[in-house]
């Protein structure tokens, strides 16, 4: 199978890292804004719920997929492949997983709370299914943004050697 070339490789590096960029900054922003979450009315709430649901769905879900996609190209058509790195295989873990999970989990927890609060008012806070959703995104949603800092780490510092 032909390979890039090195001119093309440089402009799929950069796409990589923009979705890559993107899909951390995204996931940092949502944790920052759901810890800081605090409303003076049910509106309020609503509209910081509803905006955070816009940064899942317009900014990490692209970013997610770009990043896999654009890995999945890198993989394919240049010399890196998919484990002839230990770091490598680690980012595919990291990312194919922090897609499944978000998928499956953050995605649905986080869906559920605009609703509750648009229902509910400021009376979501106390309302047990908010509360349990919430905490769950927090905490999960926390440990997945970890690992996509710790995956564009050892992006960068290539640490373990070849396979």
């Amino acid at each position: 199978m032909k390979k890039l070339s090195g001119r093309s490789q440089r402009w799929l590096k950069s796409v990589h890292l923009l979705f890559a960029a993107v899909w951390t900054s995204s996931a940092i922003a949502l944790i920052a804004m759901q810890t800081g979450l605090h409303a003076s009315g049910g509106g309020e709430l609503y509209g910081m719920l509803r905006a955070a649901k816009f940064i899942d769905d317009f900014l990490i879900i692209p970013g997610a997929i770009g990043s896999l996609l654009t890995g999945l190209i890198y993989s394919i058509w240049t010399n890196w492949g998919f484990f002839r790195h230990r770091w490598i295989t680690v980012k595919w873990v990291i990312n194919v997983g922090g897609i499944l999970f978000g998928t499956f989990f953050l995605g649905v927890w986080l869906n559920s709370l605009p609703p509750l609060a648009e229902q509910l008012g400021l009376d979501a806070l106390a309302d047990p299914l908010f509360i349990r959703n919430r905490m769950l995104n927090l905490v999960f949603g926390g440990i997945q943004m970890l690992s996509l800092i710790f995956a564009l780490v050892i992006s960068v510092i290539k640490p373990w050697s070849r396979r």
